[in-house]
């Protein structure tokens, strides 16, 4: 680790404890996950100490395609020979390939690109644009639903986040309506005062419950009869994990904005993108300098953005995304059925899956059992009762057993111990 590598695992906690987040550290550890993350290379990640692990969580899907993947980590190192973040006021080679990239690759609905250093980031630019084009400021967003943390983006959220820094919202300002209860969503829109709708396509730290087969297509109906725009949060759910590009496209809408973050930068550069329609980009026409972001589409981030889609949209990644979902799914079915009692679920939408336990914090108990036995993965923060499970796009049948292999043990160690 070149210039760290004389540091100790225990300095480096002491530090985290007096100079950066108290709290987290301290919770880490409690929860039995005393890791301080050294070397990490495709999907594994290595311990300071030594310790290694599977890494199915990816941050969030940051690490779509491998910790430190070398195309990409190549890539950025021939962009430094010529290029540095630029300059946000001006047009550059870089941001224009890419939003044209994006155009060609998002739904036809969606023309303008506006780049951003991350996900809550591109998220509060999505409201921004929808209030911009309704001259409405309500917004309706789903229940224990999450979008980041950042100044509108945590107003959307659930109330764990919000509440402690007072970001609520004025009353009426931010409206939370349960996942798939369309009666709900209209009474949300009927007033014909929401500038938009924001939706995960699959809510990430509620624990991936999936949409019903029509609720996403109705509540875009919803939003064209009462004037509201359309956000679909692709943040954790685009980039392949689905099995297609953007998770939106299984079910048929047509977003009028569409937000990318985590994995657009391949974990190797933060970059973000807020793509959207005419109408909801019309204010770069009015007062192109509207809106500014130093660090929002820097030039060597919009390079290796490029890479990360050409990456995930090569056809053998797409069939691999096919054989890794089908492949886990069969074998966690087979470990399901024998711990029925204590493993009751599986929620999965490509390489999207959700694992559900009776426990009421059972996934925290799967978690640290997982990780004693080499495999990192983080329970639902919203919904304890389930497990973040997030394989990479490019793992292998060998990599797929032993993960496996690992998560049956895990899991039946879990079911015994809250017995």
């Amino acid at each position: 680790m070149g210039t760290f590598s004389t540091k100790s695992k225990e300095t480096v906690l002491e530090q985290s404890i007096k100079w950066w987040n108290p709290g987290k550290t301290k919770q880490w550890q409690k929860d039995g996950v005393d890791l301080v993350i050294g070397k990490r290379e495709g999907y594994y990640l290595y311990d300071m100490n030594g310790k290694k692990l599977m890494d199915v969580h990816l941050n969030g899907g940051t690490y779509n395609l491998g910790h430190r993947n070398p195309e990409l980590v190549a890539t950025l190192k021939e962009a430094l020979d010529e290029f540095d973040i630029g300059n946000h006021h001006f047009p550059a080679i870089t941001r224009a390939q890419l939003a044209e990239d994006l155009s060609q690759c998002t739904p036809s609905s969606l023309t303008y690109s506006i780049f951003s250093s991350g996900g809550s980031e591109a998220i509060d630019l999505a409201v921004k644009c929808a209030r911009y084009a309704t001259k409405r400021k309500k917004v309706v967003s789903i229940e224990y639903g999450y979008h980041g943390h950042s100044g509108l983006a945590v107003s959307l959220g659930n109330e764990r986040y919000s509440r402690p820094f007072l970001s609520e919202g004025n009353p009426g300002e931010f409206v939370h309506v349960p996942l798939n209860d369309l009666g709900a969503m209209e009474k949300a829109l009927s007033m014909e005062d929401a500038a938009c709708v924001v939706i995960e396509t699959i809510p990430a730290t509620y624990g991936f419950p999936l949409p019903d087969r029509d609720y996403l297509a109705s509540v875009k109906k919803l939003c064209e009869t009462y004037g509201s725009l359309y956000v679909c949060d692709e943040v954790q759910t685009g980039l392949m994990r689905t099995g297609k590009l953007w998770g939106i496209e299984h079910y048929g809408v047509e977003p009028d904005i569409l937000v990318t973050s985590k994995g657009f930068g391949g974990g190797i550069y933060p970059i973000a993108a807020t793509v959207v329609s005419k109408q909801a980009g019309q204010w770069m026409n009015e007062d192109g300098f509207a809106h500014i972001s130093t660090f929002g589409g820097a030039e060597l981030g919009c390079i290796v953005a490029m890479k990360v889609l050409e990456i995930s949209q090569r056809k053998e990644v797409r069939q691999n995304v096919e054989f890794v979902a089908r492949y886990l799914r069969t074998g966690l079915e087979t470990i399901r059925q024998k711990n029925a009692d204590f493993f009751t679920g599986i929620r999965q939408l490509g390489v999207v899956m959700g694992l559900e336990f009776s426990h009421p914090e059972g996934a925290k108990h799967v978690m640290r059992a997982l990780y004693n036995n080499g495999v990192w993965a983080i329970y639902s923060m919203l919904d304890p009762r389930v497990l973040q499970f997030k394989p990479g796009l490019l793992c292998d049948q060998a990599y797929c057993d032993e993960l496996l292999s690992r998560c049956e043990l895990s899991i039946r160690q879990a079911a015994q111990m809250v017995r």
